[in-house]
């Protein structure tokens, strides 16, 4: 999802009554206290459930850790909890890309069937795949009859170019007309990771990513189903839902759905939503970026560079190679990427101008939340003044109308009108 778009879901998402939350001023402390209460007044209002760390430099001027891992136990999310990278994968991705095209083992506008001569599309390149201005379809679009023919089918990496070879799907459009994000271009990109290196997608990013960052909390997720494993062993935070969005009082975890959890079983691929991580992993992974340990200077240059479609002008999303990119903030340049799964939420986003880093991730919330609600910590590290939320009218009148009925829910209303 594209900033302004996110910026209109933050409106819908948050629409509520604000008390005033007064200005965080410019040092440390007071900053950390505007953090503290703004995230408080979340997870008080049971609209936050996760981790949140916030640096400047390199160094953690805020961290502190809301609701809990495992709702059923009662185990609390720490700092050392891990949570699923859902998209934030993509920059992982994307980084190796780069890598390759360092060592000159491959360019960004080559055509894909330079490496993957199977690949049905030959007018799409690296960089279109990079960009999501590829038109490729969506893997449902390419494989959901063959699914339906076969139900019980698990559709992998190893498959998926054997599996659409014979394809009739037409492209969504012409490579670099548009934008339209899409995790086919990064399982696609996985594929070329593993052609030029010779090893496997997970081990290239083992070796080339993870090690020297020293992302030693950082893991490999095989199948959806091991979230729930995860949970049962492991200090792991697994992600929960309302049924009826913020309207249940109830969550319930996604594997429990059927449709979703069928989803993900019969498409377990890999290259956009792969690893378990912390907080303080994906810092060490900003300062990586930082300090050169993963790219050069020039090749990060490109990375945070809008890509511009066929007529020239900038895609409307902001989106470069593998990372979104705000260059009209008035703190600074900023890059990020968000990751979402139904009831998770997380969100790597970078101030370059600034240096300055804020992670989190929410356990309980829709999958573009945390994007949402960073906007406002960002406006308070930099000494702004933003409202703090309350609960809103909308939310408990929903949760009263699912729980009670209308006579109730009408009756409540009324009492939170003279609020």
């Amino acid at each position: 999802m594209n900033w302004q778009m996110k910026c209109i879901s933050a409106a819908l998402i948050l629409v509520s009554a604000f008390a005033s939350l007064s200005s965080a001023g410019e040092t440390s402390g007071s900053k950390c206290n505007g953090l503290g209460k703004y995230f408080a007044a979340l997870a008080q209002n049971r609209e936050f459930s996760g981790n949140v760390l916030i640096a400047e430099k390199g160094h953690i001027i805020y961290e502190h850790s809301f609701g809990f891992a495992d709702r059923e136990t009662k185990r609390p999310n720490m700092a050392t909890t891990t949570f699923p990278t859902a998209s934030v994968a993509k920059t992982l991705t994307s980084t190796a890309i780069l890598q390759l095209k360092e060592k000159g083992k491959l360019r960004l506008d080559d055509p894909v069937v330079k490496y993957l001569p199977e690949f049905p599309y030959p007018a799409i390149t690296i960089r279109h795949l990079l960009s999501h201005t590829s038109g490729v379809p969506t893997y449902e679009k390419l494989l959901d009859a063959r699914r339906t023919a076969n139900p019980d089918a698990v559709f992998t990496n190893a498959d998926f170019l054997a599996d659409i070879r014979d394809t009739k799907v037409p492209m969504e459009f012409q490579p670099g007309d548009q934008y339209e994000y899409n995790n086919t271009n990064y399982l696609v990109l996985a594929l070329i990771i593993e052609k030029v290196s010779g090893i496997s997608y997970l081990n290239y990013i083992k070796e080339h990513i993870l090690a020297p960052a020293g992302m030693n909390d950082t893991n490999i997720v095989l199948s959806f189903a091991d979230y729930r494993i995860l949970q049962e062993q492991t200090d792991f935070a697994g992600p929960y839902w309302y049924p009826h969005f913020f309207y249940s009082d109830e969550l319930i975890k996604p594997d429990t759905i059927p449709f979703y959890a069928g989803h993900w079983r019969a498409y377990s691929f890999k290259g956009f939503s792969d690893y378990t991580t912390t907080t303080h992993d994906l810092l060490k992974y900003d300062e990586a970026l930082y300090n050169g340990k993963l790219l050069s200077d020039a090749s990060l240059r490109e990375a945070f560079a809008p890509v511009k479609l066929n007529n020239g002008k900038v895609n409307p999303s902001g989106y470069g190679l593998g990372w979104e990119i705000d260059e009209n903030s008035p703190y600074g340049k900023l890059v990020n990427h968000s990751g979402g799964m139904m009831g998770l939420s997380c969100v790597l986003l970078r101030n370059l101008t600034r240096r300055q880093t804020i992670i989190m991730y929410s356990n309980i919330l829709p999958d573009n939340y945390t994007f949402v609600i960073d906007l406002p910590a960002l406006k308070i590290l930099n000494g702004g003044s933003v409202d703090c939320p309350r609960k809103t009218m909308a939310r408990a009148f929903g949760r009263v109308l699912v729980t009670e009925g209308i006579d109730a829910a009408m009756n409540a209303l009324r009492k939170m009108k003279a609020d």
